[in-house]
């Protein structure tokens, strides 16, 4: 078994006094959704999900990608400090059931960190969209985090999800079956100072895939967005460019 890389303290302190930071954004900040083009007759529908402490703003650039590429985009938001993991599924359930269009026939998923710790709650506890294919998850502690079991103490006082994400079999994280009837890809990050390539990777996935990223700003990068395109349509994820410049953590 892999052995975890140490975790640098001051770099995982200061991830999570920024992610505290944005949290406190009020609540109409989480509520966000992009509208469905007006000239678009997609049958596919893609649900967007951002992470612990993010707002749908933070998935802007893979929404552009997936709409490029002929999808109908429902980017979510939700609030990371009011809720547990199963009540913010509850709620994204409810908005998919408000915004999907008769036209709909298919429902895919892409969840940045807690993201996508949302997506397979709201797939294996209680009742599944009708249609729902594929999912890709984003950097998400799949298997829990050791920044969770580290500060959760500290950081569960204000982001309620914290402590669902700890790495011990109790964790709602750790208890959540696989998703019976739908594939899903992981692309995990090679430098991620909150979760490592191990925590990634979930029980039954059909393709993983780690990237040149770190664990903040995933979702920017235009191989990430390559991948989970490629993943959407053909349930495996496609080559990626060895050539594509680093960028800011």
């Amino acid at each position: 078994m892999p052995i975890a890389p140490r975790l640098a303290p001051r770099r995982v302190i200061a991830g999570l006094v920024a992610l505290l930071a944005v949290s406190a954004l009020p609540d109409a900040a989480l509520a966000q959704a992009s509208p469905f083009r007006a000239e678009s007759r997609s049958t596919e529908l893609v649900v967007v999900l951002h992470g612990m402490g993010r707002t749908p703003r933070s998935m802007a650039p893979l929404v552009e990608a997936l709409e490029k590429d002929g999808f109908d985009v429902l980017n979510l938001g939700y609030s990371s400090y009011c809720c547990s993991i199963g009540e913010i599924a509850d709620t994204i359930r409810l908005a998919i059931a408000k915004a999907r269009l008769p036209r709909h026939q298919t429902v895919h998923f892409v969840g940045h960190s807690l993201g996508g710790i949302v997506i397979r709650t709201l797939l294996t506890q209680g009742e599944r969209p009708v249609g729902a294919s594929r999912v890709v998850t984003l950097a998400s502690p799949n298997q829990g985090s050791r920044v969770a079991d580290r500060f959760g103490g500290v950081a569960g006082l204000v982001l309620e999800p914290v402590n669902e994400l700890r790495t011990d079999s109790s964790a709602t994280v750790r208890r959540l079956p696989p998703i019976a009837g739908v594939e899903i890809g992981v692309l995990a990050a090679d430098d991620d100072w909150a979760v490592s390539e191990e925590e990634t990777h979930v029980a039954g996935e059909a393709d993983h895939r780690v990237v040149d990223a770190g664990h903040t700003f995933i979702m920017r990068r235009a191989e990430v967005h390559r991948l989970t395109i490629a993943f959407l349509r053909t349930g495996r994820f496609a080559s990626a460019d060895s050539t594509s410049a680093r960028r800011p953590r």
